[in-house]
């Protein structure tokens, strides 16, 4: 009995085997991290872990001590570099690894800048390992000049813990509106006067066209021939799923490594789960990015490789925290049509609801819990409830889940 095999010791990975061992799988259980570090949470990086608010053992998703308690082989700083699929084997070093049943958990890789436009220079950073924020922290010191290439939620927080610390920030963002592909006007709007307010230079619709500097970055060039001095930078302009080991086994890939409902892969051994998988949602396949997602979907692949055969019903949700608002996102707002917009109770407090075709899709809610409760339950319970209801401040949020109404199966193709 060869056992089951992780790659990628991620929120997914870690999950994934953390619950195959809970469901009573007694087999072997290897899991394959890049990585020297114990499988950890990526969020606090971006804004805890870099302000140096958390320590790194904080960071851990399990003591160390519990992998070896639970006969988890964890093996650290180890690349895979090959999977073999007649033999069920992967190649790590110069180690062949054999397994019954093999998880792809890779996660995603931050898209960086072309050397070409100085995305090579020392000072130029990405956010996505421990080694990378330890790499940028000395540079967050005071009155120094940043750069954040990039308006969504990562840059966002880095911007608000470079203001926390003292820094002259600029940001820039190619569309013509921060948040632009994940929100609507309303959000983005909200997120620009609070950065705004706490002096972020915030300019939006501007590209780059490279970034200067002999060996060391000390410079940008904007649109329009736009010159900016700058100490550092921080690209933040997402991720691509990590896909190469797949593609090379020549498992099938969609926007990810594509699975079935239930996380099995092209090959009827090979499971995938988290930020590298897409799977079918209402007639398409999507890959979500969030660590609601990597534990859901590990944990329902961890069952189908043990024999459940449960299809993933997912649901949802996402948060960001910045100078103190506390963003939760529920559902997906793909293709809405309207929005509608509730204020909240106190200052700085409000819900942006989306809808397509009368239906509920999604919601973004600001210093707004009871909203954000309100909104998920109604959405994970496949109801949807009327924009009226939602926009009528003489009620309480509350009330909203009384007159919520199943959706159709029609409506929600």
């Amino acid at each position: 009995m060869t056992g089951i095999v992780v790659v990628g010791a991620g929120q997914a990975g870690a999950s994934l085997a953390a619950k195959v061992r809970a469901l009573g799988y007694d087999g072997p259980v290897t899991l394959i991290g890049e990585e020297a570090a114990p499988p950890y949470q990526r969020p606090p990086l971006s804004k805890g872990y870099l302000l140096r608010e958390m320590d790194l053992e904080r960071l851990y998703l399990r003591a160390p001590s519990f992998w070896k308690e639970n006969e988890i082989n964890l093996k650290l700083g180890a690349s895979v570099t090959s999977i073999n699929r007649s033999t069920k084997t992967v190649r790590a070093g110069n180690e062949s690894i054999p397994y019954d049943k093999l998880a792809l958990t890779t996660g995603s890789r931050p898209r960086r800048m072309p050397p070409t436009a100085g995305g090579d220079l020392n000072g130029v950073y990405t956010i996505r390992t421990i080694g990378d924020v330890d790499a940028m922290a000395a540079e967050f010191q005071s009155r120094r000049k940043l750069l954040i290439v990039g308006g969504g939620y990562l840059g966002l927080e880095a911007a608000a813990v470079g203001v926390k610390l003292g820094l002259e920030l600029t940001l820039i963002e190619m569309a013509p509106r921060i948040l632009q592909r994940v929100a609507a006007p309303p959000t983005s709007d909200y997120f620009r006067n609070l950065h705004s307010n706490h002096g972020v230079k915030i300019l939006e619709n501007m590209g780059l066209e490279r970034l200067a500097g002999r060996g060391q970055v000390s410079g940008a060039v904007l649109s329009n021939d736009i010159n900016l001095q700058v100490d550092f930078v921080v690209v933040a302009i997402g991720v691509t799923p990590r896909t190469d080991l797949a593609e090379e086994a020549g498992l099938e890939i969609d926007n990810g490594i594509r699975t079935d409902g239930q996380g099995l892969t092209s090959d009827p051994s090979i499971w995938s789960a988290g930020e590298c998988a897409s799977f079918p949602y209402e007639g398409r396949h999507i890959r979500l990015e969030s660590v609601g997602n990597a534990i859901d979907h590990a944990e329902l692949v961890a069952k189908n490789m043990l024999g459940a055969s449960e299809i993933y019903k997912v649901k949802p949700w996402f948060w960001s925290d910045q100078y103190g608002v506390k963003l939760q996102i529920a559902g997906l707002n793909t293709g809405y049509d309207r929005i509608f917009e509730r204020r909240g109770d106190h200052e700085q407090s409000q819900s942006i609801w989306y809808y397509k075709e009368g239906r509920l899709l999604a919601l973004d809610a600001m210093n707004d819990p009871r909203a954000y409760m309100v909104g998920k339950r109604i959405i994970e319970a496949g109801q949807t409830v009327a924009p009226e209801h939602v926009v009528d401040l003489s009620k309480e949020v509350k009330t909203l889940l009384s007159q919520a109404t199943m959706v159709s199966q029609a409506s929600a193709a």
